[in-house]
């Protein structure tokens, strides 16, 4: 049997590591959006929105969150009912419904951002601005070699 690779266990501690760090976050998300009454799959919603031009369709949304439009629409719906978002019809084409984001959306999101930030802080808080500076290159030079959604 070979010997294993020097890297192996390295690598594995390695992931262990982000596994744990991922759990902190989306827990510290959760509790941080819970008070705002957004899951994070509506803040991530929400986030897209905002990042539109114009409104767009659900099929554009869909693609964007790499999901199945049936969960747009249901995420839609719960973000409708709450006053976050409004269905529109296309202005060109009738048979077209597009999302917009309400005022109550758009103070939403502001909350959820301080709400990220908050997490974020919590969680980086032992490390000193250089050792943030550092672990955002080494992140996005992860992220640059990982095939993306869309």
């Amino acid at each position: 049997m070979p010997a294993p690779h020097p890297h192996d266990e390295t690598d594995g501690d390695l992931a262990e590591q982000l596994l744990r760090l991922t759990r902190r976050l989306n827990h510290a998300h959760r509790h941080n959006f819970a008070p705002v009454g957004v899951t994070p799959a509506q803040g991530r919603l929400l986030r897209t929105l905002a990042r539109h031009g114009e409104p767009p369709r659900m099929a554009d949304l869909a693609e964007r969150l790499g999901v199945v439009p049936r969960q747009v629409t249901t995420l839609v719906d719960a973000l409708e009912e709450r006053g976050l978002v409004r269905r529109e019809p296309d202005p060109a084409n009738r048979r077209v419904t597009r999302i917009r984001l309400t005022d109550g959306g758009t103070d939403a999101l502001k909350e959820l951002r301080k709400a990220r930030k908050s997490a974020a802080e919590e969680l980086l808080a032992p490390l000193s601005s250089a050792q943030r500076e550092e672990l955002s290159g080494l992140l996005t030079l992860l992220d640059a070699g990982a095939p993306h959604e869309h």
